[in-house]
């Protein structure tokens, strides 16, 4: 379980870091030729991990197409809309708005029957006031580029409830390599259908596109589904979502991108409400882990 979750924090230091790469990449090159670029590396990047690390997990090549297709879509949305977001907002904004799926998910528990305790609803709400104090002018107007990165939030909270109940199932690299593959046509069909990439952009912005592509998407999805295996999505989605406090600090180190008021307490204000959400879930986990201790302790005793 330790392993676990130094993963998930490595995990979100190299999201946050990405934020900047992909930030970069967005000076030059547009959001579908930049993922395009990104997801086939990725895929080069997993490929051999097939070979070095071979799977011993029997599995169905139907179920694995059909799993991955699903996740695939759902990655490819998330990335569309926060790559597209990442060219009118900071890195540091980006990773904060983005970060805001650990507060959908519950919602989307709550459409499939799930009752939200009072706690989590409050967490929702001083979420929403940091979304509104980082993203809301005085004029009541609201950016572009957080709007579309909130809609990315979404598919975001999708793609990890996925993840969670779909990597106890499946072999990691070729699930990995599978939904990477249904992002990259995509994004391909995309780039050629409305964009019109250069080769001369790709090599201007080489180094964003390798680090998004081997740390960010090679190595961090690989250590995220094998992360869910033995952590709820509840705690791994917080974990991970302490990314948005990287890409902040990454914003100011490599951008020089000094923080405003309104970003301190839009921040502050979101990270609080992320943690208040999660609080019940964090509750049922810890005590569900220390009945099992317990459990474990009586029949050691029992035994002897």
């Amino acid at each position: 379980m330790l392993n676990a979750h130094i993963m998930l924090w490595l995990i979100a230091i190299i999201w946050g870091f990405a934020f900047v790469a992909e930030s970069a990449g967005a000076q030059a090159l547009e959001p579908y030729s930049f993922n395009s670029a990104k997801f086939v590396l990725a895929i080069l990047t997993l490929i051999p991990l097939l070979f070095i690390f071979p799977h011993k997990q029997i599995y169905q090549t139907r179920k694995l197409l059909g799993y991955g297709i699903f996740l695939g879509l759902f990655l490819f949305a998330g990335f569309t809309f926060q790559q597209t977001g990442l060219m009118y907002v900071t890195a540091g904004d980006a990773g904060f708005i983005s970060s805001t799926y650990i507060v959908i998910i519950p919602i989307i528990a709550m459409l499939f029957g799930q009752k939200i305790p009072l706690t989590t609803w409050t967490g929702i709400l001083v979420t929403i006031a940091g979304l509104y104090q980082l993203s809301v002018g005085p004029d009541f107007s609201i950016e572009k580029g957080d709007v579309i990165e909130l809609i990315g939030a979404f598919f975001w909270a999708c793609h990890v409830l996925l993840i969670g109940y779909y990597a106890k199932q499946l072999p990691v690299i070729p699930l990995a390599i599978t939904q990477f593959s249904t992002a990259a046509i995509l994004s391909i069909i995309m780039a050629l259908t409305f964009e019109s990439p250069k080769i001369s952009n790709y090599l201007t912005e080489w180094i964003p596109i390798l680090y998004v592509s081997i740390a960010g998407f090679g190595f961090a999805s690989i250590l995220q589904i094998l992360a869910q295996k033995t952590v709820p999505a509840s705690i791994s989605g917080l974990i991970i979502s302490m990314s948005a406090v990287f890409a902040v600090f990454s914003d100011w180190l490599f951008m020089g991108v000094i923080p405003t008021y309104n970003t301190y307490i839009g921040s502050s204000l979101i990270l609080a409400g992320m943690l208040i959400t999660q609080a019940p879930s964090i509750k049922r986990v810890t005590n569900s882990t220390k009945n099992n201790f317990k459990s474990n302790e009586q029949n050691d005793k029992d035994k002897t």
